[in-house]
């Protein structure tokens, strides 16, 4: 049974102590002995923490006790050893890099389709209006090839800071249909759905949670492979278990390195 609790998190907000906060924070997942990275902007926090269960809850509950946090939605997934090797909290000017300081998602949020409505839109082939449901990821092409929703569009990016000019690029082939972004947590496609209904994509919605939630709740229906995780376990698999061909080594150098 596994022992260790991987966490990762996201939510734009507007954060004016970030320099205070990143103290705070570390001083809390470091007393409860947890690894991983937290990344803290303006626009609000993203992070990846794994620990025993009883400390990684124990640090978001901490962590909700602030306003701001307070609906923080956490995706979780088990693994044999902590597949980190330390604990960074640092402070970027955005919390995933995009370029484009007009997208503010921590004043508007994106619509969004839950994972259980997207599954049954790709069963009946179109969503409840009746148009074409198209799936568009927003990752990098490396964890595209880990795996992705059947027939999804893959733009080849190398980085998120590439999608904005992909998007413009392709737009004319988008309009007419409903336009599902995706990518690992959430954080990317939420800021994805909103830069293409700037450009004029008039049905974008994002996957609420992401690949991880998508998972959780349907159990990968619709998805052919797995989900790339930047972390020592490489790919998850539908099941949320490390799925990669040396995930149980991976497992034992992360418990040896704890």
């Amino acid at each position: 049974m596994a022992s260790i609790l991987n966490i990762s998190a996201y939510r734009f907000a507007v954060l004016d102590d970030t320099e205070s906060l990143r103290t705070r924070i570390h001083d809390q997942a470091s007393a409860r002995r947890l690894k991983g990275t937290v990344l803290l902007a303006e626009e609000g926090i993203n992070l990846f923490l794994a620990g025993t269960p009883t400390d990684v809850r124990g640090f978001v509950a901490w962590l909700r006790r602030d306003a701001r946090f307070a609906t923080l939605e956490v995706k979780e997934s088990p693994s044999h050893g902590v597949p980190f090797g330390k604990l960074l909290v640092k402070v970027k000017r955005e919390i995933i890099r995009m370029n484009h300081p007009a997208i503010r998602p921590q004043a508007e949020r994106a619509p969004a389709v839950s994972p259980l409505t997207l599954a049954r839109w790709l069963t009946q082939g179109h969503d409840d209006d009746g148009r074409e449901v198209v799936t568009l990821d927003t990752r990098n092409a490396f964890e595209v090839d880990e795996g992705r929703f059947h027939n999804a569009i893959d733009w080849r990016i190398d980085k998120f800071s590439e999608f904005p000019a992909a998007v413009l690029a392709h737009r004319d082939e988008l309009l007419g249909k409903t336009v599902v972004s995706y990518c690992t947590g959430g954080i990317r496609c939420e800021k994805a759905a909103l830069f293409m209904a700037d450009a004029g994509i008039e049905r974008v919605v994002q996957l609420d949670g992401g690949i991880l939630k998508y998972f959780e709740d349907t159990g990968g229906a619709h998805f052919d492979g797995n989900c790339f995780v930047f972390d020592e376990r490489r790919t998850v698999g539908a099941d949320l278990c490390p799925a990669g061909p040396d995930a149980a080594s991976v497992a034992q150098t992360a418990a040896s390195t704890a």
